[in-house]
């Protein structure tokens, strides 16, 4: 007795059906990222061409006005009716497990690790090189290659620094019109070039343009995002997991994208560790070129404003900080925090209690809904140490906590903690620095006072 040949399913192609389509807003055309198959008209409604149509039906089920269906030629839909006849024969269910192993094979198709690497003027981020750490370990992991995405005008410098910081081969994309930064160019530019290679990670800085662009992307690729992750990993089979905090900070949450790729995900900078730089490092430069004009983007950049104002400051470069809290009471009171960041050659800073009171701008807030900093030192005066603050600055490397309460959360994470009147205290400290820093013995007084105010 011989097996009956299994006969493929036909997948046939989309069409619109004449009258129905209400313009909803192209909700078609997104979902065919796939392919590109779809185009929209001057009245809204979508032009098919069937030639790259892959039949995956997504732009049927997503139509509101069910004004798309699946086309099948005359020995298409003969196919479907034997298959169908073999299935009642036969009684088995196949349909999902071939679907099921289609999707499967199309996940396989991507292979990689992906770092964008995110620059004004030719100027990298330092997040880039952070991440290329971090995707270093996800690709060993993996079995697979790190590799650097650079886009921008004359650039090509990046392509060799990446390397430098572990990648093994970098996608350059140089054209006047990546001089400055627009989503639209930088979008397709990416999405070209995971359409073309396909990565099964991409990994962004949780910057103000890493976001915009990553957000962009994973629209028009329909994968899932992970926004300001805090930890990356890989399981067993090879799934990306990325933690971030959920709701409100309260817990750690880690998520994956099993049904997609590429996987994606945004990291706040001073998150990840920067790694070492190795200059003799080489790798392969892949330049790439999409095709597109500055005519095809309906944005320009006509003029570029600098930021004029003489206090402003990155507190996330900072690499120490005293930063207060809503102990300090009110901004007078900011003033000898600054007395002591001046003598450490540090900077001011603040938790988002003090930036909703008032008292600093939100430029210098550190926590969850702030910067994420890493400095050698964070003086923590006032602080208590809610979870969303927390997250912003434990990475540091030595964390100095002065609080009134013994049992504050902040002592839970501090290098060193101080129980006491802060105001007392910090001017304590910095008399101390500056009389050492004057080649003196220090102020006996002055330290007397410290130990006092410890439990």
């Amino acid at each position: 007795m011989t097996e009956e040949k299994k006969i493929k399913k036909p997948r046939g192609v989309a069409q619109l059906i004449e009258g129905k389509c209400i313009a909803c807003g192209a909700r078609c055309q997104s979902s065919c990222s796939k392919s590109n198959a779809i185009e929209m008209n001057d009245q809204g409604e979508p032009i098919i061409d069937n030639s790259k149509c892959i039949g995956c039906s997504k732009c049927v089920k997503i139509c509101p006005a069910e004004a798309l269906e699946m086309y099948f030629t005359p020995e298409e839909l003969k196919i479907l009716e034997e298959i169908a006849a073999q299935k009642a024969a036969s009684g088995a269910v196949e349909e999902e497990v071939e679907e099921e192993d289609e999707a499967s094979a199309r996940l396989k198709e991507y292979k990689g690790v992906w770092v964008f690497v995110e620059q004004t003027e030719g100027e990298a981020a330092e997040v880039s090189w952070e991440l290329l750490g971090a995707g270093a370990e996800l690709a060993k992991k993996l079995g697979v290659e790190l590799c650097a995405v650079v886009i921008g005008y004359e650039v090509e410098q990046l392509c060799r620094e990446a390397f430098a910081y572990g990648a093994t081969k970098a996608y350059l994309m140089d054209a006047p019109i990546f001089k400055y930064y627009r989503t639209e160019p930088y979008y397709k530019a990416n999405c070209y070039l995971i359409d073309k290679y396909k990565p099964e990670i991409v990994l962004f800085g949780a910057t103000g343009l890493g976001r915009d662009l990553a957000g962009a992307i994973a629209t028009i690729v329909s994968t899932g995002l992970t926004a300001d992750c805090t930890g990356l990993d890989v399981d067993e089979k090879g799934s990306l997991m990325q933690t971030r905090p959920a709701f409100g900070g309260n817990i750690m949450a880690t998520i994956m994208t099993e049904q997609t790729r590429p996987q994606m995900s945004t990291v706040r900078p001073h998150v990840m560790p920067l790694p070492p730089k190795d200059i003799s490092r080489t790798g392969e430069i892949i330049s790439e070129w999409m095709g597109a004009r500055e005519e095809d983007f309906s944005t320009k950049v006509l003029e570029i404003i600098r930021d004029q104002r003489g206090d402003a400051v990155d507190v996330a470069a900072a690499e120490i900080l005293v930063s207060g809290g809503r102990g300090m009471c009110g901004t007078e009171n900011f003033n000898i925090l600054q007395e002591l960041a001046d003598e450490l050659g540090g900077v001011v800073s603040c938790s988002r209690a003090v930036v909703e009171a008032g008292w600093l701008p939100v430029e210098r807030q550190v926590g969850q809904t702030g910067k994420t900093v890493r400095p050698k030192i964070y003086i923590a005066c006032g602080i208590s140490g809610a979870i969303q603050h927390l997250v912003g600055m434990q990475e540091s490397d030595v964390i100095i906590a002065i609080n009134r309460d013994s049992k504050a959360p902040i002592f839970e994470v501090a290098t060193y903690g101080i129980v006491g009147d802060l105001f007392q205290i910090v001017p304590a400290i910095t008399e101390r620095i500056r009389h050492l820093r004057n080649g003196g013995a220090g102020d006996s007084a002055a330290m007397e006072t410290i130990m006092t105010s410890k439990e």
